[in-house]
């Protein structure tokens, strides 16, 4: 069987690293208050979508689980805590038992090849109850083998394209930017159209790709 891959290149601009003053860990408190505010609608959905008994029935009890954009800071792992819960309480609720000691987490930390991964897996909770894993790479591309991951998660992440568009850039394009970062009027309708075409690809990528990595069942 013939595997998608992807073979175009990307533009990395990943967060500031370390936690210096700053760092994306020292000013992404806006990005926790988000993440904070729809922690509930995750387990909601988890909990409503996601059929333990079935995903696990022939697997070996690991439950992978990728966070997409993960930077450096606390916040990936408060997201990757909530999920974990979610989880446990999917099977409790499913099984009507306590946790099954045999389901362990695989948690895949995934960012730019530039991501200061020292500082993310140096923070890493002492209490963690999941084995961490970077895994570098654009989740415009491929990354995962096929059917591998139970659970992605994004959070503040997919706004940011791949490239800026070449039209963008080209003077003789119709969409030349000219140098300018903010955009209000309607001559500048071709620069907006050019944007909102890179954003389709794009999306169209990540969508296609997840739908290979994403175990038949998953979230």
């Amino acid at each position: 069987m013939e595997r998608k891959r992807s073979n175009q290149s990307y533009e990395a601009f990943p967060m500031n690293g370390g936690d210096g003053q700053y760092s994306y860990a020292q000013n992404s408190n806006h990005q926790r208050t988000g993440a904070d505010t729809i922690k509930h609608i995750a387990k909601e959905v988890i909990l409503e979508i996601l059929d333990l008994e079935t995903l696990l029935q022939d697997s070996s009890k690991v439950f992978h689980i990728a966070d997409l954009g993960c930077s450096v800071g606390p916040n990936t792992f408060f997201t990757v805590q909530n999920i974990i819960d979610a989880v446990n309480l999917t099977f409790q609720s499913q099984t009507h038992s306590i946790i099954d000691s045999s389901l362990e987490f695989q948690v895949f930390f995934d960012d730019h090849v530039g991501n200061d991964f020292n500082s993310r897996l140096n923070s890493l909770p002492d209490d963690k109850q999941y084995h961490a894993t970077a895994m570098p790479g654009s989740f415009y591309g491929r990354l995962f083998p096929e059917s591998s991951i139970h659970i992605f998660n994004s959070s503040y992440a997919l706004h940011w394209l791949s490239n800026v568009p070449k039209e963008i850039v080209e003077k003789n394009s119709h969409a030349y930017d000219k140098g300018k970062i903010y955009f209000t009027s309607e001559v500048d309708k071709k620069v907006a159209e050019a944007y909102s075409a890179q954003f389709a690809r794009n999306i169209e990528s990540f969508l296609n790709f997840r739908a290979l990595e994403l175990v038949p069942g998953g979230v």
